[in-house]
């Protein structure tokens, strides 16, 4: 489970990484970040709307394996950044394994790492 610190909670939030950040498409999600430009500590979005699966048990599904999948890269991460994930749909024929790996490899590509 991702630490609450490590969470974007607020609206506006999510809306600036929309309008002023940078996007990074993977094959199973985009990711979206913005450079706050400060020393505090990363924070990540996750979004997996209803059209994605009507069933919250398929959307929960996703949504634990992308926060699994950026617990594991937090310590390689820079500060400083807001990171939204938008699910697309056929993230829900993939593994968590796989999710882990894609999310690792969209990471990577879009030069989040240290």
């Amino acid at each position: 489970m991702l630490a609450s610190k490590y969470c974007l909670k607020e609206t506006k939030s999510f809306l600036r990484v929309e309008e002023e950040g940078k996007i990074y498409q993977s094959d199973s999600f985009g990711l979206a970040f913005f450079d706050r430009k400060d020393d505090d500590v990363s924070k990540f979005g996750f979004i997996v709307s209803n059209k994605i699966s009507p069933e919250s048990t398929n959307r929960n599904r996703v949504k634990r394996a992308l926060k699994a999948a950026v617990r594991y890269e937090l310590g390689q991460l820079k500060n400083g950044l807001d990171v939204v994930f938008l699910a697309r749909q056929n993230i829900l024929r993939k593994s968590t394994e796989e999710i882990i790996n894609e999310v690792r490899v969209a990471l990577k590509g879009s030069d989040l790492y240290k």
